[in-house]
This record gives C-alpha cells, sequence and structure tokens, in this order.
C-alpha cells in the first residue's frame, strides 16, 4: 500500500527536488538546481516513498491563473512504473486544484505520458511545444469545473464573478469565486495560498474581503431574482474571528440571515439590508461576519 505525502521538512524537500532533478533533468544532461522554477514557493508538492523510505515518485500543481491550474514535474520510478503510482499523484494534484477553484487543469506531456493523461480525462490540443532540447511536449486539457452544475442561474453567477474581477481586481488575485449559488445560498471560495501570512494561516484583512464580497453577491443575486437594480454599498461591517485558516476558505451567505425589505427599490428609495455570512475553514466554522448593506436605486429600477 502506498500514500501520497506532501513535502514539509527541509530533509523531504531535498530528497524530493533530488529525485525530481534524477528523473526528469539528469537524463537531458541538466545540472542539479535546474529541476526548480519560480513557482515552487506558490505550487503545491507530492510524493510517495517505498517501505524503506526512499522517493519514488513526485508532482507537483500551480495554479497559471484564477481559472486554471497546471500540473508539472509527475515522475515515477523506473521499477516502480506500470502500478498506478501517476494516477494516484494526478488525482491528488487535481483534488488540490479542485479545492483551489480552478476550471481546468493544463499540462505539457512527453509523448511517453499522453496515454497516462489521456486515461484520466486529459484532451490533447493542436500544436506542441519543445523542451528540453528535442523532446516534444503536447498541450493537454481537462475541464474540471462546469458551473452550471453548481449553479442556479450560471449567466447570474457569471456576471457576478466578472463583475468582483473588474471592478475589484484583488478579489482576483485573492482568487475569490463562486462555488455554488442555490437560490437561497451563496457559497463563495478563495485560494488559501494566495492570502496566506507568515504564519501559514489566511490574514484577516482576506478573509473580511471574502465575507463582504460574498454578502454583496448574495444582495446582487438577489435583486436579479426579483427583477430590481441598484448599486449596493457596504455600510458597515464586523467580523468575529475565532480560529485561524489553515485550509480551504469558504463563506456561505444563507436568505434566511438577510433582513431587509428590497421593495423601496421599485419606488425610486434606497434600501438597507442586514446579512450574515459564515466563514469556514473547509468544514469548521471559524468566524461570523455581520453586515449592513445599502441598495441606492439607479435609473434602470424597475426596468
Amino acid at each position: 500500500m502506498y500514500k501520497i505525502d506532501t513535502p514539509s521538512s527541509e530533509q523531504d524537500f531535498t530528497e524530493y527536488f533530488a529525485f525530481r532533478w534524477k528523473m526528469l533533468r539528469e537524463p537531458w544532461k541538466y545540472p542539479e538546481g535546474s529541476e526548480k522554477d519560480e513557482y515552487e514557493q506558490v505550487s503545491q508538492h507530492r510524493m510517495i516513498r517505498n517501505p524503506d523510505g526512499d522517493v519514488i515518485a513526485v508532482g507537483r500543481v500551480h495554479m497559471n491563473s484564477g481559472e486554471e491550474a497546471q500540473v508539472r514535474h509527475v515522475a515515477v520510478e523506473k521499477d516502480y512504473q506500470g502500478k498506478g503510482l501517476a494516477k494516484m499523484l494526478v488525482a491528488s494534484l487535481e483534488a488540490v486544484a479542485r479545492a483551489e477553484g480552478a476550471e481546468r487543469i493544463v499540462t505539457n506531456s512527453t509523448q511517453a505520458s499522453i496515454a497516462l493523461f489521456t486515461s484520466l480525462g486529459f484532451k490533447a490540443q493542436k500544436g506542441s511545444i519543445k523542451e528540453l532540447g528535442e523532446q516534444q511536449r503536447q498541450q493537454m486539457v481537462k475541464k474540471i469545473f462546469d458551473p452550471s452544475s453548481f449553479l442556479l442561474h450560471p449567466k447570474w453567477c457569471e456576471l457576478l464573478q466578472r463583475t468582483w474581477h473588474e471592478t475589484i481586481p484583488i478579489s482576483e488575485q485573492m482568487g475569490i469565486k463562486i462555488h455554488q449559488y442555490s437560490g437561497r445560498t451563496l457559497e463563495t471560495r478563495a485560494s488559501l495560498n494566495k492570502n496566506i501570512n507568515l504564519h501559514g494561516t489566511m490574514f484577516a484583512g482576506s478573509i473580511f474581503s471574502l465575507a463582504t464580497l460574498t454578502g454583496w453577491g448574495m444582495i446582487f443575486l438577489q435583486l436579479k431574482e426579483k427583477g430590481l437594480v441598484g448599486d449596493i454599498v457596504l455600510g458597515d461591517g464586523n467580523i468575529n474571528y475565532h480560529k485561524p485558516i489553515t485550509m480551504q476558505p469558504r463563506a456561505l451567505c444563507n436568505i434566511e440571515s438577510l433582513n431587509g425589505k428590497f421593495e423601496s427599490l421599485a419606488k425610486n428609495k434606497k434600501c438597507q439590508i442586514k446579512l450574515n455570512v459564515s466563514i469556514m475553514d473547509s468544514d469548521n466554522a471559524v468566524a461570523e461576519f455581520s453586515g449592513v448593506f445599502w441598495v441606492l436605486p439607479t435609473k434602470e429600477t424597475g426596468t
């Protein structure tokens, strides 16, 4: 039985990179150190050891953007190939990409690994690139997120996501994404890696931003539900922190927490909406946000 590990100690990483160099760079006569690149610090690394403690397989994933993850440096010791270890690694890296909110995963596969990635649902794209001399690499892509399967109104949610990214650029840099909308509950998620502090936990300011945008987004979607429009602004926001976030940042806003009368907008009057947002670390509640928002009428209200 083999188990996937996450390298954490200095010794783990020394052995991890040594194996990567031996498998992926030494055969091409590249010097030690060439196995590393500028993405190491923002990547998630995985490895497998044999019963003697020797590293026998490695792999890595990093985010190219808020929507795209890239799998790289997958390698398995020759004597252990054909035992499903590569599939185990890629599945583990895909799980990381899903948790980060990626919509697709890409990889630049060698000819020898095209069959592997094809069996895992990746599809070859037109064209190829060259890397490491004459070794050919084929770009392959796997779609891992279909908004319509998670969202009640995917077009509204897509508009909300785009509005965040275009008007609040930091939301994209933080990796904040809509995960689910049921009509009664809005769930958003953020990337921990993009909001991590020196203690290995999520910045308090990032947690506040995630909660605020989730509340703002719930009001945005409720306006759509009611056929109303208006300018949403935060009047006041308070958050109580109980525990640090060390895993998957999630925010939940339920319709039951909303308190206010949207109908005022139809009369060209502003309305006040109070709501609560629960902040989760994976499945653990770690903070509560209470917000007071104002929705200001616009010329389009009621149309």
